[in-house]
Protein backbone atom coordinates (compact mmCIF):
# COMPACT_ATOMS: atom_id res chain seq x y z
CA UNK A 1 0.00 0.00 0.00
CA UNK A 2 1.38 3.46 -0.83
CA UNK A 3 1.88 6.10 1.18
CA UNK A 4 -0.81 8.26 -0.51
CA UNK A 5 -3.32 5.50 -0.10
CA UNK A 6 -2.97 4.74 3.91
CA UNK A 7 -3.10 8.89 4.25
CA UNK A 8 -6.34 8.46 2.03
CA UNK A 9 -7.67 5.90 3.86
CA UNK A 10 -6.49 7.20 7.29
CA UNK A 11 -8.78 10.49 6.61
CA UNK A 12 -11.87 8.34 5.21
CA UNK A 13 -11.64 6.43 8.47
CA UNK A 14 -11.38 9.93 10.38
CA UNK A 15 -14.72 11.63 8.63
CA UNK A 16 -16.63 8.26 9.50
CA UNK A 17 -15.32 8.57 13.47
CA UNK A 18 -16.19 11.87 13.93
CA UNK A 19 -19.49 11.37 12.09
CA UNK A 20 -21.36 10.73 15.76
CA UNK A 21 -19.83 13.60 17.16
CA UNK A 22 -21.02 16.06 14.57
CA UNK A 23 -24.47 14.70 14.96
CA UNK A 24 -24.40 15.26 18.81
CA UNK A 25 -22.32 18.42 18.53
CA UNK A 26 -25.02 20.22 16.20
CA UNK A 27 -27.87 18.67 18.57
CA UNK A 28 -26.10 20.40 21.14
CA UNK A 29 -25.48 24.12 19.62
CA UNK A 30 -29.27 23.85 18.89
CA UNK A 31 -30.10 23.74 22.68
CA UNK A 32 -27.56 26.35 23.91
CA UNK A 33 -28.45 28.84 21.35
CA UNK A 34 -31.76 28.99 22.89
CA UNK A 35 -29.79 29.03 25.95
CA UNK A 36 -30.09 25.74 27.27
CA UNK A 37 -26.82 23.57 28.44
CA UNK A 38 -28.34 20.00 28.19
CA UNK A 39 -26.06 17.16 29.43
CA UNK A 40 -27.95 14.66 28.37
CA UNK A 41 -26.82 14.41 24.86
CA UNK A 42 -24.63 10.61 25.89
CA UNK A 43 -28.17 9.33 26.77
CA UNK A 44 -30.09 10.82 24.18
CA UNK A 45 -27.13 8.97 21.77
CA UNK A 46 -27.57 5.60 23.34
CA UNK A 47 -31.81 5.96 23.20
CA UNK A 48 -31.44 6.60 19.48
CA UNK A 49 -28.48 4.07 19.01
CA UNK A 50 -30.84 1.31 21.01
CA UNK A 51 -33.96 2.48 19.12
CA UNK A 52 -32.75 3.20 15.64
CA UNK A 53 -30.79 -0.73 15.42
CA UNK A 54 -34.12 -2.36 16.63
CA UNK A 55 -36.20 -0.39 13.99
CA UNK A 56 -33.75 -1.73 11.73
CA UNK A 57 -33.67 -5.05 12.79
CA UNK A 58 -37.88 -5.02 12.67
CA UNK A 59 -38.76 -3.26 9.92
CA UNK A 60 -35.73 -3.88 7.46
CA UNK A 61 -36.23 0.11 6.40
CA UNK A 62 -33.25 2.38 6.71
CA UNK A 63 -35.61 5.56 6.65
CA UNK A 64 -37.48 4.08 9.51
CA UNK A 65 -34.38 3.54 11.02
CA UNK A 66 -33.04 6.35 11.06
CA UNK A 67 -36.37 8.11 12.37
CA UNK A 68 -36.78 5.87 14.94
CA UNK A 69 -33.54 6.93 16.07
CA UNK A 70 -33.91 10.65 16.05
CA UNK A 71 -37.56 10.23 17.19
CA UNK A 72 -35.68 8.66 20.21
CA UNK A 73 -33.38 11.42 21.21
CA UNK A 74 -36.39 13.56 20.65
CA UNK A 75 -38.38 12.02 23.11
CA UNK A 76 -34.95 12.37 25.68
CA UNK A 77 -35.22 16.05 24.91
CA UNK A 78 -38.66 16.34 25.07
CA UNK A 79 -38.81 15.41 29.14
CA UNK A 80 -35.46 17.37 29.61
CA UNK A 81 -37.45 20.40 28.18
CA UNK A 82 -40.40 19.66 30.23
CA UNK A 83 -38.45 20.01 32.91
CA UNK A 84 -36.24 22.60 32.42
CA UNK A 85 -38.08 25.17 30.12
CA UNK A 86 -41.91 24.68 32.11
CA UNK A 87 -41.00 23.13 35.39
CA UNK A 88 -37.58 25.67 35.18
CA UNK A 89 -35.72 22.85 36.88
CA UNK A 90 -31.90 22.84 37.26
CA UNK A 91 -30.63 22.09 33.63
CA UNK A 92 -27.14 20.28 34.92
CA UNK A 93 -28.79 18.12 37.30
CA UNK A 94 -31.93 17.69 34.75
CA UNK A 95 -29.08 16.80 31.81
CA UNK A 96 -27.27 14.11 33.94
CA UNK A 97 -30.43 13.03 34.72
CA UNK A 98 -30.87 12.00 31.13
CA UNK A 99 -27.46 10.71 30.80
CA UNK A 100 -28.55 8.24 33.36
CA UNK A 101 -31.61 7.53 32.21
CA UNK A 102 -30.65 7.04 28.89
CA UNK A 103 -27.89 4.79 29.15
CA UNK A 104 -30.42 2.43 31.65
CA UNK A 105 -32.88 2.35 28.96
CA UNK A 106 -30.79 1.25 26.00
CA UNK A 107 -28.73 -0.76 28.39
CA UNK A 108 -32.83 -2.98 29.06
CA UNK A 109 -33.77 -2.46 25.54
CA UNK A 110 -30.22 -3.66 24.18
CA UNK A 111 -30.82 -7.19 26.21
CA UNK A 112 -32.62 -9.07 23.64
CA UNK A 113 -30.68 -7.23 20.57
CA UNK A 114 -27.18 -8.55 21.60
CA UNK A 115 -25.45 -10.97 18.79
CA UNK A 116 -28.74 -10.06 16.35
CA UNK A 117 -27.97 -8.74 12.79
CA UNK A 118 -29.11 -6.31 10.77
CA UNK A 119 -30.98 -7.10 7.70
CA UNK A 120 -28.89 -5.83 4.25
CA UNK A 121 -31.44 -4.06 3.20
CA UNK A 122 -30.31 -1.79 5.61
CA UNK A 123 -26.93 -2.27 5.60
CA UNK A 124 -26.69 -1.66 1.84
CA UNK A 125 -28.99 1.54 1.70
CA UNK A 126 -25.67 2.87 4.07
CA UNK A 127 -22.75 1.59 2.29
CA UNK A 128 -20.12 3.72 1.22
CA UNK A 129 -21.22 5.16 -2.37
CA UNK A 130 -18.52 5.89 -4.84
CA UNK A 131 -18.90 9.31 -7.05
CA UNK A 132 -17.71 8.82 -10.49
CA UNK A 133 -13.92 10.83 -10.91
CA UNK A 134 -14.98 13.06 -8.12
CA UNK A 135 -14.02 9.97 -5.72
CA UNK A 136 -10.18 8.93 -7.78
CA UNK A 137 -9.50 12.33 -6.40
CA UNK A 138 -6.07 12.30 -4.44
CA UNK A 139 -6.82 12.29 -1.11
CA UNK A 140 -9.70 14.37 -0.85
CA UNK A 141 -11.49 11.90 -3.18
CA UNK A 142 -11.88 9.17 -0.69
CA UNK A 143 -12.24 11.23 2.08
CA UNK A 144 -15.40 12.97 0.65
CA UNK A 145 -16.58 11.65 -2.32
CA UNK A 146 -16.33 7.85 -1.10
CA UNK A 147 -18.41 7.70 1.95
CA UNK A 148 -22.08 6.63 3.32
CA UNK A 149 -25.11 8.83 2.77
CA UNK A 150 -25.42 8.90 6.84
CA UNK A 151 -21.82 10.83 6.39
CA UNK A 152 -22.66 13.52 3.82
CA UNK A 153 -25.79 14.35 5.46
CA UNK A 154 -23.82 15.66 8.68
CA UNK A 155 -21.54 17.84 6.58
CA UNK A 156 -24.91 19.21 4.80
CA UNK A 157 -26.86 19.66 8.37
CA UNK A 158 -23.88 21.70 9.50
CA UNK A 159 -23.70 23.83 6.59
CA UNK A 160 -27.47 24.79 6.76
CA UNK A 161 -27.37 25.08 10.53
CA UNK A 162 -25.13 27.77 10.17
CA UNK A 163 -27.03 29.43 7.34
CA UNK A 164 -30.20 29.24 9.31
CA UNK A 165 -28.30 31.16 12.34
CA UNK A 166 -26.87 33.54 9.89
CA UNK A 167 -29.48 34.06 7.11
CA UNK A 168 -33.09 33.86 8.25
CA UNK A 169 -35.57 35.36 10.48
CA UNK A 170 -35.96 32.44 12.75
CA UNK A 171 -32.70 31.80 13.11
CA UNK A 172 -31.83 35.02 14.50
CA UNK A 173 -34.76 34.72 16.92
CA UNK A 174 -33.62 31.60 17.73
CA UNK A 175 -30.10 33.37 19.15
CA UNK A 176 -32.08 36.16 20.46
CA UNK A 177 -34.50 33.76 22.70
CA UNK A 178 -30.57 32.83 23.91
CA UNK A 179 -29.12 35.92 24.33
CA UNK A 180 -31.86 37.77 26.16
CA UNK A 181 -34.90 35.74 26.23
CA UNK A 182 -36.38 38.53 28.42
CA UNK A 183 -36.13 40.94 25.48
CA UNK A 184 -37.02 38.45 22.76
CA UNK A 185 -39.95 37.89 24.97
CA UNK A 186 -40.89 41.70 25.20
CA UNK A 187 -40.04 41.59 21.42
CA UNK A 188 -43.15 39.65 20.89
CA UNK A 189 -40.85 36.42 20.14
CA UNK A 190 -42.69 33.13 21.41
CA UNK A 191 -39.63 32.42 23.94
CA UNK A 192 -40.98 29.20 25.50
CA UNK A 193 -41.95 27.66 21.86
CA UNK A 194 -38.51 28.30 20.11
CA UNK A 195 -36.50 26.70 23.37
CA UNK A 196 -38.75 23.77 23.16
CA UNK A 197 -38.13 23.27 19.31
CA UNK A 198 -34.67 23.72 19.80
CA UNK A 199 -34.17 21.17 22.29
CA UNK A 200 -36.60 18.68 20.73
CA UNK A 201 -34.70 18.63 17.37
CA UNK A 202 -31.78 18.75 18.77
CA UNK A 203 -32.16 16.09 20.62
CA UNK A 204 -33.91 14.47 17.52
CA UNK A 205 -30.37 15.30 16.03
CA UNK A 206 -28.27 13.46 18.82
CA UNK A 207 -30.43 10.14 18.60
CA UNK A 208 -29.55 10.44 14.92
CA UNK A 209 -26.00 10.64 15.63
CA UNK A 210 -26.26 7.55 18.13
CA UNK A 211 -28.14 5.37 15.65
CA UNK A 212 -25.17 5.60 12.96
CA UNK A 213 -23.37 3.92 15.24
CA UNK A 214 -25.19 0.84 14.95
CA UNK A 215 -26.71 1.52 11.99
CA UNK A 216 -23.40 2.26 9.56
CA UNK A 217 -20.46 2.26 11.72
CA UNK A 218 -20.41 -1.28 13.90
CA UNK A 219 -23.17 -2.27 13.00
CA UNK A 220 -24.83 -3.92 16.03
CA UNK A 221 -25.54 -3.28 19.08
CA UNK A 222 -23.11 -3.15 22.15
CA UNK A 223 -23.76 -1.57 25.56
CA UNK A 224 -22.66 1.39 26.09
CA UNK A 225 -21.77 1.86 22.42
CA UNK A 226 -21.30 5.38 22.58
CA UNK A 227 -17.89 5.07 24.77
CA UNK A 228 -18.28 8.92 26.15
CA UNK A 229 -18.56 10.71 22.79
CA UNK A 230 -21.74 12.49 23.55
CA UNK A 231 -19.15 14.14 26.35
CA UNK A 232 -17.12 15.11 23.61
CA UNK A 233 -19.53 16.05 22.09
CA UNK A 234 -21.15 18.30 24.83
CA UNK A 235 -17.30 19.69 24.99
CA UNK A 236 -16.96 20.09 21.42
CA UNK A 237 -20.02 22.50 21.39
CA UNK A 238 -17.89 24.62 23.35
CA UNK A 239 -14.72 24.37 21.28
CA UNK A 240 -16.63 24.90 18.11
CA UNK A 241 -17.75 28.39 19.89
CA UNK A 242 -21.22 27.30 18.94
CA UNK A 243 -21.19 27.93 15.23
CA UNK A 244 -21.56 24.93 12.78
CA UNK A 245 -19.25 25.31 10.50
CA UNK A 246 -16.55 25.16 12.71
CA UNK A 247 -18.09 21.95 14.22
CA UNK A 248 -17.06 20.52 11.26
CA UNK A 249 -13.10 20.63 11.70
CA UNK A 250 -13.69 20.23 15.64
CA UNK A 251 -15.96 16.85 15.09
CA UNK A 252 -13.58 15.49 12.60
CA UNK A 253 -10.16 16.47 14.31
CA UNK A 254 -11.69 14.24 17.38
CA UNK A 255 -12.02 11.12 14.55
CA UNK A 256 -8.81 11.69 13.76
CA UNK A 257 -7.27 11.42 17.15
CA UNK A 258 -9.83 8.29 17.28
CA UNK A 259 -8.45 6.78 14.16
CA UNK A 260 -5.23 7.32 15.08
CA UNK A 261 -5.56 5.55 18.31
CA UNK A 262 -6.82 2.46 16.24
CA UNK A 263 -3.98 2.82 13.78
CA UNK A 264 -1.00 2.72 16.40
CA UNK A 265 -2.73 0.13 19.07
CA UNK A 266 -0.14 -2.72 19.00
CA UNK A 267 2.67 -0.54 16.96
CA UNK A 268 6.72 -1.16 18.81
CA UNK A 269 7.92 2.28 18.37
CA UNK A 270 12.01 1.85 18.71
CA UNK A 271 13.54 4.22 21.18
CA UNK A 272 16.88 4.30 22.24
CA UNK A 273 17.53 0.93 21.38
CA UNK A 274 14.44 -0.31 23.07
CA UNK A 275 11.06 -1.28 21.33
CA UNK A 276 8.06 0.74 23.02
CA UNK A 277 4.34 -0.44 23.08
CA UNK A 278 2.07 2.07 24.02
CA UNK A 279 -0.91 0.47 26.48
CA UNK A 280 -4.01 0.33 24.82
CA UNK A 281 -6.04 2.22 27.81
CA UNK A 282 -3.45 4.89 27.03
CA UNK A 283 -4.29 5.54 23.81
CA UNK A 284 -8.22 5.07 24.66
CA UNK A 285 -7.55 8.13 26.72
CA UNK A 286 -6.28 10.60 24.30
CA UNK A 287 -9.35 11.92 22.53
CA UNK A 288 -10.88 13.00 26.23
CA UNK A 289 -7.00 14.11 27.04
CA UNK A 290 -7.32 16.34 24.10
CA UNK A 291 -11.03 17.23 25.16
CA UNK A 292 -9.77 18.74 28.05
CA UNK A 293 -6.77 20.18 27.05
CA UNK A 294 -9.02 22.40 23.84
CA UNK A 295 -11.31 23.26 26.56
CA UNK A 296 -8.68 24.73 29.38
CA UNK A 297 -7.56 26.76 25.74
CA UNK A 298 -10.95 28.15 24.74
CA UNK A 299 -11.33 29.06 28.31
CA UNK A 300 -8.43 31.02 28.74
CA UNK A 301 -8.89 33.27 25.59
CA UNK A 302 -11.31 36.51 26.10
CA UNK A 303 -12.71 36.99 22.28
CA UNK A 304 -16.40 38.10 23.08
CA UNK A 305 -17.26 36.30 19.57
CA UNK A 306 -15.99 32.98 21.04
CA UNK A 307 -18.70 33.78 24.48
CA UNK A 308 -21.28 31.43 25.35
CA UNK A 309 -25.09 32.58 24.76
CA UNK A 310 -25.37 35.54 27.17
CA UNK A 311 -28.67 33.65 28.95
CA UNK A 312 -27.18 30.18 28.69
CA UNK A 313 -28.40 28.29 31.74
CA UNK A 314 -30.55 31.06 33.31
CA UNK A 315 -33.62 30.07 33.91
CA UNK A 316 -36.36 32.33 31.86
CA UNK A 317 -39.58 33.66 34.38
CA UNK A 318 -41.76 35.54 32.17
CA UNK A 319 -43.32 37.25 34.62
CA UNK A 320 -40.26 38.84 36.24
CA UNK A 321 -38.77 40.17 32.47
Amino acid sequence: MGILTAIALFLQSSMQMGTTILYGTLGGILGERAGNLNLGVEGMMLMGAVMGFMAGVKTGSAFLAVLIAGLAGAFGALIYAIVTVTFRGNQTVTGLALTIFGTGFSSFVGKSLSGVALPSSVTQAFAAVKVPFLSDIPLLGPMLFHQSAYVIAALILAVLMYLYFQKTKVGLNHKAVGENPSAADASGINTTLYKYLALVSGGFLCGVGGGYLTLVFVPRWQEEITAGLGWIAVALVIFCTWHPLKAILGAYFFGMLRALVFKIQGVSIPLFGHHITIASNLLDMLPYLMTVVVLVIVTLGNNRKHRPPAGLSNPFFREER
